[in-house]
């Protein structure tokens, strides 16, 4: 009988030591192979995501060159002489470009999202302060115009952050 059981043991011991071995060596395989089918999985999704992260980029980048004070003015011309009505036309047509491109935050970093909208905030508040120094459509433009020559634009500052994240990106 003991030696039915040793015998068993015999056959036993390097079947289960096999198996065991067989098991982790599988499962390394199968692990390996789930990461790489992970990891293929990512590179493919960010194929797929870079263009339409680019054409955010260039559209937030329009953007910020659009509302450029030095553009925009030379854009959007005074109907009249009325400060407030000329102000007024330059904030909407600020905020129309702006909706127009609200969906790009979805593509776009947070930080890329946050210096756009500073640029926008900080352009809108020179134009106000700007206009309380002036008397008319024309002086606004003028007094704008020769506060950005003699400073960088936020808008400016924002382009230059934008491009430093394509640059990452790509």
């Amino acid at each position: 009988m003991e030696d039915k059981i040793i015998e068993g043991i015999a056959y036993t011991l390097p079947a289960l030591v096999t198996g065991v071995v067989a098991y982790l060596i599988l499962g390394r395989f199968i692990e390996q192979d789930e990461k790489e089918k992970t990891f293929n999985a990512l590179v493919e999704k960010k194929r797929e995501s870079l263009p339409t992260k680019l054409k955010a980029y260039e559209r937030m980048l329009l953007f910020c060159e659009r509302i450029n004070p030095s553009k925009l003015l030379l854009r959007v011309n005074p109907i009249g002489e009325n400060i407030d009505n000329y102000l007024q036309l330059l904030i909407a047509n600020i905020e129309q470009e702006f909706e127009h491109n609200l969906v790009q935050q979805l593509y776009i970093s947070d930080d890329s999202w946050k210096a756009v909208l500073t640029a926008k905030f900080a352009i809108i508040a020179k134009l106000r302060s700007s206009a309380e120094n002036s008397e008319t459509a024309k002086d606004l433009r003028e007094n704008v115009l020769i506060d950005y020559s003699q400073q960088e634009s936020p808008a400016n500052t924002a382009i230059s952050f934008l491009r430093q994240e394509v640059k990452k990106m790509i």
